[in-house]
């Protein structure tokens, strides 16, 4: 039997409707920001209390405040921050489900994704947390045989043989992105030509006091530590090898994203609105600094993390200069976008490094990890403004240009690779 066809408006009625439902749900999702999003009704979050995994880093801070400060509460849901070991216990905590959310490694997270660096999960990014604000730091012992950046490190490694160790904090994760990078740049082939271990934010300046490695790369304050405890020096800042580089991400499960799409999106708007609080002016970097210095959070001085956190930097050796691109957790929206392009980039690198044994389909995990579709939805809760495009361009230290367009052939095109 066929039923007979609905009768359809006539073009100018469907033309009005059309127009009509699009303006009703803009207004809706405009009223819904207004009241804090997604807190009430059909839109409340599935779950009340949630606990966000976080390492002892600077760039905890927006998790951190979002939730001290109570603006979780604002958007219907309680975020309690739970302080982690190590990178692999997030990463545990996290697929087992003992954490629902994670502040976690860009490249850790896709990693995931992919089946390198853990079991194979399905994994979604909400958001990035932060842009810039990592270094990597060389020992004094090094600093005194006159390595004290890229070109100075390459030269001594050429003329002084030895076994040389660097320290990442996990495989897969931006911190081996960014030593690898940098070390390449210079001529110097990080997996060929340097033994590279891997060590917990927190105990990296420890673990260079006894001699264990000569340079590491870090989020801070960890560089900085070294510097106030005499141990290392400052090479390199790693907005300097790609300037507004992605760094931390609001990590999940895609099971925990799909069943509780309410929650996520209350949680990143949340963590947007406490980083625009954090980046907004002085006293507020000040508060925040002083706060997550606390040995609940990263457990040393306020001093250690408020100067870089408003750009000012030194490198123990006497230099210092203002950075305009020290470490963001808003900066207009732009800090917080899950570019396709960011994304991209690791899978690249990951490439390139031998992580990943053929190239994957670097759009497409892209997509299906970086839930663009949660992360406007809780833009529009906390009134953060959005970029014209999911990709973007950048030239990195070497002069490399990575816009996304053609990433298997950007994988392939370095002369030192794996």
């Amino acid at each position: 039997m066929t039923l007979p066809a609905s009768p359809r408006p006539a073009p100018a009625r469907r033309d009005f409707l059309r127009r009509a439902g699009a303006a009703g749900a803009t207004a809706l999702l405009g009223d819904l920001a207004a009241r804090g999003a997604w807190a009430a009704g059909s839109d409340a979050p599935e779950r009340k209390e949630v606990r966000i995994g976080f390492i002892p880093l600077t760039d905890c801070a927006s998790v951190v405040m979002a939730s001290v400060l109570g603006i979780d509460q604002k958007y219907g849901v309680k975020i309690i921050p739970s302080k982690e070991a190590s990178w692999p216990a997030v990463r545990d905590k996290l697929l087992n489900g003992e954490n629902q959310f994670s502040h976690i490694l860009y490249g850790q997270l896709l990693g995931l994704h992919v089946g390198i660096g853990g079991n194979k999960t399905a994994m979604a990014s909400l958001m990035t947390l932060n842009r810039n604000g990592q270094a990597i730091t060389l020992s004094k012992k090094l600093a005194d045989r006159g390595a004290t950046d890229g070109a100075t490190l390459a030269k001594l490694m050429a003329t002084e043989k030895r076994e040389y160790t660097f320290a990442q904090t996990f495989p897969t994760g931006t911190h081996a992105m960014w030593l690898y990078y940098w070390l390449a740049a210079h001529g110097v082939h990080p997996l060929q030509g340097a033994k590279i271990i891997t060590v917990p934010p927190p105990q990296m300046v420890a673990n260079m006091r006894v001699g264990n490695m000569d340079g590491f790369c870090v989020g801070e304050p960890w560089g900085q530590r070294a510097i106030m405890d005499g141990v290392g020096i400052t090479a390199t800042t790693t907005q300097a090898i790609w300037k507004n580089h992605p760094e931390k991400v609001l990590g999940t499960t895609a099971a925990f994203a799909a069943a509780n799409p309410n929650t996520c999106r209350a949680v990143a708007a949340a963590i947007l609105e406490a980083g625009r609080w954090i980046d907004a002016s002085l006293s507020n970097k000040q508060k925040m600094a002083e706060t997550i210095a606390a040995r609940s959070y990263v457990n040393t001085d306020k001093a250690a993390i408020v100067d870089r956190i408003l750009g000012r930097y030194d490198n123990g050796l006497g230099k210092s200069w203002d950075d305009p691109d020290h470490m963001k957790f808003y900066d207009e929206g732009q800090a917080t976008y899950p570019y396709l392009s960011d994304a991209m980039w690791f899978l690249t690198q990951h490439k390139r490094w031998g992580l990943l044994n053929a190239h994957p389909d670097y759009l497409g995990v892209a997509r299906e990890v970086n839930r663009i579709d949660l992360y406007r939805q809780a833009a529009a809760a906390s009134k953060t403004p959005l970029p014209s495009s999911n990709l973007r361009s950048s030239k990195l230290v070497d002069g490399v240009v990575w816009d996304g367009k053609d990433p298997a052939r950007y994988a392939d095109g370095f002369a030192i690779k794996a």
